[in-house]
């Protein structure tokens, strides 16, 4: 059956045929990018490799390190030069990792089908193709196309003013083709997005304005109309800016996921200030519409930066099945499971705290809570009291384990988790019951990048060889 597989191209037919596991066993090792920036140490960022097999000897070791050729680029998210969306063609291959930097705009494509295990660099595309070619900066996420062409979404200009446009990479030379959009109409920020042929969309996020965000967080910049609102909606065949669905001041859509079914219309996208989850709908008219389905409540606090702290919703998605949504709140500390059978109404069957800013005997105190009767305990793991809150999470394929890393950005942690920084991050795995729904971490899962051979490292985003929950689209 999987040579029979093979002969169709990366990735899946279905999604329920990579949540059923036919063709692909437990995911074996899984990649996260490392940061450097804004720790104080003058090394490069390197994409780490680390062994999450159970049976291994090298179980939650980094087993190998490719470190970059520049200082200070920000690698922050990943994406594949083929998945699912290329499955139907069996030219395709799934061996090079899209790795975008944030804050150099530099894309790095890395090898990773000579040794799974040893990745290496297979080619640099320069900033400077992405501001003359584009006139696009700071790419983020990154997908490809069943064109066989890669699809990566800007944060601004060149200038580090606040820009929503694309760049094309070509699938075989990586090298930039220049702009998806057409027209004069772009929005005035980006971050990330996904498209679902079927409904002829591409549906694109905001963060904020690069030079804004840059260094950190001031909610001044809020009021001042630098941070995101807005949830933009693409027609996919002109790829032309048809709708802006505005989801309100400051309230910073980040994470978009629709439903992996590609006959849904219908999506979630998470806003990280604001902290509501909101549902993306085509409308009787053709047109698309949101609707709140979840808020998180701040908690009024002393001794913080505000006196109402945000849940802070960062990362999001759902499983294979289209049965669970998941999120993190970084700065509260939990990340939930939500049942979404009825998409219009989640409903709460799984919470886990692992850190965050509002645990027992730091300096936050909290005076009115709409959630919890008291302050969490701090989160200790292995007898490591875990700095940091839980942020980019990944499911496995099956379903069964949630991955969590604890860092956001490098001058956000440096920001809201000192000791982060100065700790490094941690990978953590948690256990999901796919059944009934509830979440308990594995106290036998830690991986530490405090203890990377140059110095405590920002570990950020979790992808594996075989593709992802939030990698893959079904077209």
């Amino acid at each position: 059956q999987s040579a029979k597989c093979r002969a169709c191209g990366p990735g899946y037919a279905t999604p329920l045929d990579a949540m059923k596991g036919k063709y692909c066993p437990r995911e074996e090792i899984v990649y996260l990018p490392c940061i450097y920036r804004n720790t104080g140490i003058e090394k490069p960022d390197y994409l780490a490799t680390v062994d999450v097999d159970p049976k291994s000897p090298h179980y939650c070791q980094v087993i190998h390190r490719l470190p970059m050729p520049n200082l200070k680029d920000e690698l922050h998210h990943s994406g594949w030069n083929a998945c699912s969306s290329c499955f139907g063609d069996a030219t395709k291959r799934r061996n090079r990792l899209i790795l975008p930097s944030l804050i150099s705009s530099r894309i790095y494509v890395v090898d990773v089908g000579t040794d799974l295990r040893a990745p290496r660099i297979h080619k640099v595309v320069e900033p400077v193709e992405l501001f003359w070619k584009g006139n696009v900066a700071n790419p983020h996420t990154s997908h490809c196309l069943g064109s066989g062409e890669i699809l990566i979404s800007c944060l601004g200009d060149p200038s580090g003013n606040g820009k929503g446009g694309f760049i094309l990479l070509d699938g075989e030379t990586f090298e930039v083709k220049g702009n998806w959009e057409n027209g004069e109409k772009v929005p005035p920020l980006g971050y990330d997005f996904w498209y679902q042929p079927r409904h002829n969309v591409l549906m694109s996020t905001e963060w904020g304005a690069p030079k804004v965000l840059a260094d950190g967080f001031n909610p001044a910049d809020i009021e001042r109309g630098h941070y995101g609102r807005r949830i933009n909606v693409w027609d996919w065949s002109t790829h032309t800016y048809i709708q802006a669905i505005d989801l309100g001041k400051g309230s910073i859509p980040l994470e978009i996921r629709f439903l992996h079914n590609p006959d849904a219309a219908e999506g979630f996208v998470g806003c990280a200030l604001s902290s509501a989850v909101h549902r993306l709908y085509k409308t009787e008219k053709g047109d698309w519409a949101a609707e709140k389905v979840i808020e998180v409540p701040s908690k009024k606090v002393q001794g913080w930066l505000l006196p109402d702290m945000p849940g802070l919703i960062t990362d999001i998605l759902i499983s294979l099945d289209d049965r669970f949504l998941y999120f993190s709140n970084w700065l509260h500390g939990d990340i939930r499971q939500y049942d979404i059978s009825n998409t219009r109404k989640p409903k709460l069957v799984g919470q886990v705290f692992l850190g965050g800013s509002i645990t027992k005997g730091g300096p936050v105190t909290v005076v009115e809570d709409k959630e919890l009767q008291c302050q969490p305990e701090p989160f200790v793991i292995k007898g490591k009291r875990v700095p940091g809150g839980p942020q980019m999470i990944q499911l496995s394929l099956d379903g069964k384990r949630l991955y969590v890393s604890s860092s956001l950005y490098s001058a956000w942690d440096k920001q809201f988790y000192p000791d982060l920084v100065k700790e490094g991050s941690v990978m953590l795995q948690i256990d999901v019951d796919t059944e009934r729904g509830g979440l308990k971490v594995n106290k036998n899962f830690v991986v530490d990048f405090g203890k990377e051979p140059d110095g405590p490292v920002l570990a950020h985003e979790i992808r594996y060889p075989g593709g992802d929950s939030t990698s893959d689209i079904w077209i």
